[in-house]
């Protein structure tokens, strides 16, 4: 029987060179793509809302039960897979992975209803894939298919975290709340965009995804005839010039220089047309970069819906105030290591750029743990109409980035577990003292650093003194070739 080219690659033992690897990675996906847009439009068609994808997390074990890789369901929805390398350093002699990594796919569906007419689209009336989980699952179970035929270029573990409720903020703090950060040396995730174009990655360093914040805005009037405004005091009225003063947070408080969005989505107030409201209520978001903006924007906002009621002869209470999610920051060195993957698997023609959003994202629970990076996989195409923002009712996808974003999973992953660990890298003068002293260890990090850069001055400074001479001499040469010539 002819073996296809996963199983080729799966049951070749010689050693590759980097080079080769990502080839392998490459006939791979090419080989699932049809399997990775099957399962996209599958996970589309049957969405489920956050703390509710129980369906999605069953469909999710089936397929890792078809590739015979283990999982555990921590939570109710949602399950932690792990797949195990077999390079020979995988593992120490304690049974230990030298390095581990997880990967983080999110699974729940928003309340949107679907219009954009899709022979897959929802049949959950009312919910939708409107933010591209679904892509999320698909695109990680392509990267499971493709390491799991090469597990021996993996030098490590790979925990990968089926995670639901990203859209609550909830589930990424239930999931580390279950261990799944224990042990884990580096985190990654990617994000399918509809901002930045289809086949390109955007994996700068720093700030990407915004603080996100909650708060809700209760307003106490007194109610009356609606013919005898006088009588009262109009809870509703006092709400709305609320939510117009906590527009100046933003344009009066906070630096131009510093992104910042303050919404208010929802004014709820009033039980008839001819009754001058007794209270209201308003909620909102807060988004945020910066530490200082973050810090002082709940302080402004209690501040002018106190004084802003109390100047109209009512009372407001800013009665909650959560903060949902904190930024998505990427590491450098994370950034860096997806920049050289992307450029690998599609060239410099796949290096996207784009500027961050104000959005938020709960991966940042695991970037505040764990050091890492979340990518923005590129989806806008409007030669077939996807253009259209996360969140709509008319979302789309360019399907033919989907075998991307599930190659540059695996790359990086298997990229991040062939670096040396810091023990490898601090020898075992180094290692020792971290154990006691880890202040101490640091400095002699950096101390081994500095003159590891001497050396190579040192060594830079020779080869140029040799490349001096031989043109020194070689000149010279020239010259009394010249001369025997002119005689």
């Amino acid at each position: 029987m002819t073996k296809t080219r996963a199983q080729q690659i799966m049951s070749d033992k010689d050693a590759r060179t980097p080079q080769e690897v990502t080839q392998c990675i490459h006939d791979i996906a090419a080989e699932f793509e049809p399997y990775i847009i099957r399962q996209r439009r599958h996970f589309h068609k049957h969405p489920e809302p956050s703390l509710a994808e129980v369906r999605t997390t069953s469909d999710i074990a089936n397929q890792l039960d078809a590739m015979n890789i283990p999982y555990e369901r921590p939570l109710k929805t949602g399950l932690v897979a792990t797949l195990r390398g077999t390079a020979p350093d995988a593992y120490r002699e304690d049974g230990t992975p030298r390095r581990r990594i997880l990967l983080r796919a999110d699974i729940d569906a928003l309340p949107v209803t679907e219009q954009t007419g899709e022979e897959f689209a929802s049949v959950n009336e009312g919910f939708m894939h409107a933010c591209g989980h679904d892509c999320h699952i698909a695109m990680m179970l392509g990267t499971l298919q493709i390491l799991r035929h090469m597990t021996d270029d993996i030098h490590g573990e790979i925990r990968i975290v089926f995670q639901p409720s990203e859209e609550n903020g909830q589930g990424a703090k239930m999931m580390i709340g279950t261990g799944v950060c224990e042990g884990v040396d580096g985190a990654f995730a990617m994000h399918i965009w509809s901002e930045v174009d289809a086949g390109t990655v955007s994996c700068e360093p720093g700030p990407r995804m915004a603080n996100t914040d909650w708060f809700r805005v209760d307003v106490r009037g007194t109610s009356c005839h609606g013919a005898m405004p006088q009588r009262g005091h109009d809870a509703i009225m006092v709400a709305a010039e609320i939510v117009n003063a906590l527009q100046t947070i933003v344009a009066r408080e906070i630096s131009p220089y510093e992104p910042a969005v303050v919404t208010v989505g929802e004014l709820h107030g009033g039980t008839a047309r001819n009754v001058i409201a007794g209270s209201a209520y308003l909620t909102g978001t807060v988004r945020t970069y910066s530490e200082a903006a973050h810090n002082v924007v709940p302080d402004h906002i209690r501040r002018i819906v106190e004084h802003t009621a109390a100047a109209l002869g009512a009372e407001a209470e800013l009665t909650d105030y959560t903060i949902a999610n904190y930024k998505v920051e990427n590491e450098p060195a994370a950034s860096e290591r997806c920049h050289t993957a992307v450029v690998k698997l599609l060239g410099e023609d796949g290096v996207g750029h784009y500027r961050g959003t104000l959005s938020g994202e709960d991966f940042s629970e695991y970037l505040r743990r764990v050091p890492g990076m979340l990518a923005f996989l590129g989806c806008r195409n409007p030669a077939i109409g996807a253009t259209y923002a996360q969140h709509s009712c008319f979302y789309k996808i360019d399907e033919t980035v989907l075998a991307k974003g599930s190659m540059l999973a695996a790359q990086y992953a298997i990229d991040f577990l062939a670096e040396p660990t810091q023990a490898e890298l601090d020898g075992p003068a180094i290692a020792a003292v971290a154990e006691t002293n880890p202040d101490l260890a640091v400095k002699l990090r950096s101390a081994k650093a500095t003159a590891a850069e001497a050396r190579d001055a040192v060594h830079d400074a020779h080869t140029a003194r040799h490349a001096a001479i031989k043109g020194i001499r070689d000149a010279r040469a020239a010259a009394r070739r010249e001369e025997g010539r002119d005689e």
